[in-house]
């Protein structure tokens, strides 16, 4: 590694490890903020956008990624990655999300009913040309979130 590739490195883990949560692609530990009761009307957080998830209760691990907003709940979507965060939901469904500075307290359920497959690949797919389609997948990793 070049010597300036080691010190922006280094910077990440710094200011990752001081902020606890993710920073950019990285993950990050715990997240922090004012923790609030789950809105039952979620239309001020508009169709998609990006949110912090903490996974792990036990050892917070904590992302960014981005939520969709279908029929009045949230979805993530990894497609058909198991990514880290993925792999801690399948193993303890508890969950926090941070939007705007404030903390939901959630369960993510693994949505595999074909139907609602469809309806979040449309509304997922129709955010932006670079997404690709989950419902032709042949597994698929998409979890609706509610409140505890």
């Amino acid at each position: 590694m070049t010597r300036s590739l080691v010190g922006f490195v280094l910077f990440l883990t710094c200011f990752s490890v001081a902020c606890e949560g993710p920073f950019g692609l990285a993950s990050g530990g715990g997240i922090e903020g004012t923790v609030a009761a789950v809105p039952d009307d979620w239309s001020f957080v508009g169709a998609s956008g990006t949110a912090q998830l903490e996974t792990r209760p036990e050892a917070p691990y904590s992302v960014n990624l981005a939520y969709t907003l279908l029929d009045g709940a949230l979805y993530l979507n990894a497609g058909d990655t198991r990514t880290q965060w993925v792999e801690n939901m399948l193993q303890d469904p508890r969950v926090r999300l941070r939007i705007r500075g404030v903390i939901y307290e959630m369960h993510a359920d693994r949505v595999t009913e074909a139907d609602e497959t469809t309806r979040f690949a449309k509304a997922w797919t129709g955010q932006s040309i670079f997404r690709r389609d989950p419902a032709g997948l042949e597994e698929a990793f998409i979890y609706r979130l509610r409140a505890r």
